[in-house]
């Protein structure tokens, strides 16, 4: 990892979380993310370009009626937002997502924000020295609108 500057260093110093610290019910909040139409767009175009993801007049007339975020790029935006959490779990594998879903589009000036709740903590029965979490997780809108609903399965570092 590049620490680059005041914010590299405060990074660095930031506590991270082992699997021991760990319990059901603990929750991570990180707010808030903007999404731009240009962004939108110059995503679309590289990984997902679908005319309602790159083409606002074309977009207008989908059944989205308007230009919407595409569903990888809702899907990176949360990632960016985890990777912002105070307290980051110490993460060693992710071992997968379930029940992926988008109930709501994602729109250009968007204000989205990053929750989770771990649900489920089991220590690994082959390695002492890590877990298993699951969480439930996702983002929503500045209505609280859910916008990304998913499930995601953790590898965690214990501290021994």
């Amino acid at each position: 990892m590049v620490l680059n500057g005041r914010q590299g260093f405060l990074k660095a110093l930031m506590p991270k979380l082992y699997f021991e610290d760990i319990s059901v019910g603990l929750t991570w909040y990180v707010g808030e993310y903007l999404v731009e139409a240009d962004e939108i767009i110059s995503f679309a175009k590289v990984w997902d370009p679908y005319p309602f993801h790159v083409d606002v007049a074309l977009a207008d007339k989908s059944v989205f009626g308007g230009l919407t975020a595409s569903s990888c790029h809702t899907v990176a935006i949360c990632t960016r937002l985890f990777h912002r959490l105070e307290n980051p779990p110490v993460i060693l594998a992710m071992l997968g997502k379930d029940r992926l879903r988008f109930p709501n589009t994602v729109r250009p000036n968007d204000r989205l924000t990053y929750q989770s709740e771990c649900v489920e903590v089991r220590k690994s029965s082959s390695k002492k020295n890590r877990g298993i979490i699951n969480v439930r997780d996702g983002l929503l809108n500045q209505r609280k609108e859910a916008v990304l609903t998913q499930e995601v399965s953790l590898l965690i570092a214990g501290k021994s």
